[in-house]
């Protein structure tokens, strides 16, 4: 049951949580026939249906029935699409629907474009049904989809490192979860998870560690704490001054995304950068911070690596 979005662990039916989503710009198109005689299609042509313009109506329709998809699937997202468009192709023995939805929000719209499709198809229908009893409705499937994760997957799989900073953790006081979803969250877009560690808050062996990862050849190293204003805060102190590159524009978009979500995130030191191959991430201790750094990255940081060669991404 587990394997579907839209089940509980009891087989209940529920709505997909999307608020950790990212927001972008989100793309569907779907296609359909309607199929009808060919005195039918003249005469839709000729506009001389008695309900009026065929393909107007239809078309309204359609562009009204994916601003109210949610409405009619009970477990379909509320969103503010952008821009809907319906295309219609007359041949002889049918007449195709192509539909374009737009959005930019935190979840897709393929139910928006086929719905838009269908209910155009069932408006032509319901016009011509008086004067045609073989109309039938056909092929109607999603064509294609833009936007979110899928966009950016990568193939690529870095030798990576997870270390997480935590005195009390060090020393058995408390639970480390933060890097316990790293690693499974990282290992799920294909990271390889070759080294974990818990360090305590001492920056001659975070130090250490990170110049020993360097020489293995670990080219993804995430570190999970350390990054606030406190005494004992040490790994930004510690690790900038390795850097031989930065990578601003991850480190300000990791800044929005918690921002966004917690005021509070603005007091966190987020950095990002190379240290010769091996490209190092810096992230709060919290667990909601290591769920959010997944969400923006993921898989779209992994494009890195094929850039460094110089390959297209």
């Amino acid at each position: 049951m587990s394997d579907f979005s839209h089940l509980d662990s009891r087989g209940d039916i529920k709505m997909v949580d999307v608020s950790d989503k990212v927001t972008t710009v989100r793309m569907a198109k779907a296609e359909g026939k309607i199929h009808l005689q060919q005195t039918t299609i003249a005469s839709i042509k000729d506009d001389s249906i008695p309900k009026g313009n065929v393909l107007t109506t239809a078309k309204l329709a359609g562009i009204q029935a994916a601003k109210k998809t949610s409405v009619l699937i009970p477990l379909c997202h509320q969103l503010n699409l952008s821009w809907v468009d319906i295309e219609f192709g007359i041949s002889d023995t049918h007449i195709s629907i192509k539909s374009t939805v737009k959005t930019k929000e935190a979840t897709g719209v393929e139910m928006e474009a086929l719905t838009a499709v269908s209910v155009a198809a069932l408006t032509i229908y319901d016009m011509c049904k008086a004067v045609d009893k073989t109309i039938s409705i056909a092929d109607v499937r999603l064509i294609e989809k833009k936007g979110g994760r899928s966009d950016h997957q990568s193939d690529y799989s870095p030798k990576t490192a997870v270390l997480v900073l935590s005195q009390s953790v060090h020393e058995g006081k408390s639970e480390d979860t933060s890097g316990q979803i790293l690693k499974e969250g990282l290992a799920k877009y294909g990271c390889q998870i070759d080294h974990s560690e818990v360090i305590p808050d001492d920056r001659a062996r975070l130090k250490v560690v990170i110049e020993d990862l360097k020489s293995k050849g670990f080219e993804l190293v995430i570190t999970s704490g350390g990054t606030g204003v406190g005494p004992h805060d040490v790994t930004i102190e510690t690790i900038e001054p390795l850097f031989t590159q930065r990578l601003p524009g991850v480190e300000q978009a990791l800044h929005s995304y918690g921002r966004s979500k917690t005021s509070t995130a603005m007091l966190s030191r987020l950095l990002v950068g190379r240290i010769g191959n091996t490209f190092v991430i810096c992230l709060p201790g919290s667990p909601g911070a290591a769920k959010d750094a997944l969400a923006v990255l993921m898989p779209s940081f992994l494009h890195v690596f094929p850039m460094i060669e110089g390959q297209r991404h």
